[in-house]
């Protein structure tokens, strides 16, 4: 049998000692150790602190560096951020050694990329040299601080356990080669022999391609992907702190979610654009076109086997996921649009310009409407360069949410007519709804406020088989 590659996601490896005595050791003895080659994430938290918080853009070391130019506030979250390395894995590490050498570690990591900020700023003080030129470079630094700091502590808890671990270093600190992802990787995996050792392997790659430049946070997973794919792997697994399931059981109850099981690429797309990646659209695309299926597990269950994610289409029809995710709905309205050709590609490229991401859209004779997940900072944005372009057309937007129902074959389950009859049973109104021709979702529109309800009340009646109603909708 061939190896696994496995990935360990940043909430998880925060809980590293759990998971050195369920997933990764276990009662695994000798040989069965090995075959399986992890490729971790930061420790949770820390890669917000390096870059910028990802939810609330609370500024990391990245961002404040990007912001001062000459100041040196930056220097402050970077102590910062080095104390929630240490804090992290003094919380994991059973053994004083094994501490005091993490802690040498951090030490020496920060303190070079200390030094190399400094010297950017004092190279950038000079007219010839912009700084601006330079922050994609210095957002990779400073990313693959994270994964490399946890792919160290790692492999010192299981060789302190009798684990032949080792520690694979892909971040390129003090490489002078520009290499590509696949040469990185090759050359990092060179001798390595997963048979009879396990390979810790950093999330972030340092590569020609720039992984943060195409992917920012999503760049683990293209690693773990394209390492699965060069090494021949049988099976590529992502370890989370749940299972993939119909829905959130917080919002429709432990008791009524159903897990997966199985699933295919088509699906885990979907839920991407949904905001609810089960694996990036990339990875997956290269998992897919090299054959690799792919594992989703929760962590810490690891006698389960979770949900497979392969090519193969549904047996029979059947709802697989409910979700859902607050959006704004941006409208142009033209009263001449009809028969003119143009405004659809110019709407398109304003919101590309402003990287607003767009999950979804519809249009009729004379209005065009995008649901886009964005900020009200970038949709003014937006609004100003429409109106410009046509200034004649109205252009609003308000905020909205999105609730989608997901599963590899949709036909012959009337999504469409018995979700509306399920949100209108609960109390509640869909101001939009569409179905594509290819019958793998359905997507319910409705105010922000009435998303978590109409999630419980579609799961209720589509995944759950509650009966409506029909008497409550008239």
């Amino acid at each position: 049998m061939a190896h696994t590659v496995e990935k360990i996601g940043g909430t998880s490896m925060s809980r590293l000692n759990e998971l050195r005595d369920s997933l990764i050791i276990g009662d695994r003895q000798g040989d069965d150790l090995y075959g399986r080659i992890f490729v971790v994430s930061a420790f949770g938290g820390i890669t917000d602190l390096l870059l910028e918080h990802k939810k609330s853009g609370t500024p990391g070391v990245y961002a404040a560096f990007a912001q001062e130019e000459r100041g040196h506030g930056w220097q402050d979250l970077l102590d910062k951020a080095a104390d929630a390395m240490v804090e992290a894995h003094s919380k994991v590490l059973d053994h004083k050694g094994d501490i005091d050498q993490a802690n040498s570690f951090v030490a020496d990591r920060i303190m070079g990329a200390r030094n190399c900020l400094i010297d950017l700023q004092r190279l950038c003080s000079y007219g010839h040299f912009q700084l601006s030129e330079h922050m994609a470079q210095t957002r990779e630094l400073l990313s693959g601080l994270g994964e490399a700091h946890s792919a160290y502590v790692a492999t010192l808890m299981l060789s302190r356990s009798g684990v032949n671990a080792r520690f694979i270093d892909l971040s390129g600190w003090r490489d002078e080669g520009d290499v590509t992802l696949d040469e990185r990787i090759q050359s990092a995996m060179d001798g390595v022999d997963p048979e009879r050792e396990m390979p810790i392997v950093t999330g972030y790659a340092q590569c020609a391609e720039g992984l943060m430049r195409e992917f920012d946070r999503g760049y683990s997973e293209v690693t773990f992907s394209r390492l699965a794919a060069l090494s021949g792997a049988r099976e590529a697994i992502i370890h989370k702190e749940f299972h993939l399931s119909s829905a959130d059981p917080r919002l429709v109850g432990e008791d009524a979610v159903q897990k997966l099981g199985r699933t295919n690429y088509d699906v885990a797309d979907q839920l991407s654009n949904m905001g609810m990646e089960a694996i990036h659209p990339k990875a997956a695309k290269v998992l897919r076109q090299s054959g690799v299926p792919l594992r989703v597990t929760n962590a810490f269950e690891p006698g389960d086997p979770g949900t497979l994610i392969d090519d193969q289409p549904a047996s029979t029809a059947a709802v697989e996921i409910v979700t859902g995710l607050p959006l704004f709905a941006l409208e142009l309205f033209e009263q001449d649009m009809v028969g003119v050709k143009g405004y659809d590609a110019t709407i398109l490229e304003v919101l590309t310009r402003h990287q607003v991401r767009i999950v979804s859209k519809v249009s009729n004779a004379n209005t065009i409407t995008h649901y886009v997940d964005s900020s009200l900072k970038v949709l003014r944005r937006v609004e100003r360069d429409l109106t410009e372009r046509y200034p004649s057309a109205k252009i609003s937007y308000r905020s909205i949410a999105m609730a989608s129902v997901i599963g590899r074959d949709l036909n012959g389950l009337s999504v469409l007519t018995r979700g509306l009859q399920a949100i209108a049973a609960a109390g509640m109104e869909a101001i939009g709804a569409s179905q594509g021709p290819r019958n793998v979702d359905v997507q319910f529109i409705m105010d922000r406020d009435a998303l978590e309800p109409a999630i419980a009340a579609l799961h209720g009646a589509l995944v759950e088989q509650k009966k409506v109603d029909l008497k409550q909708v008239a």
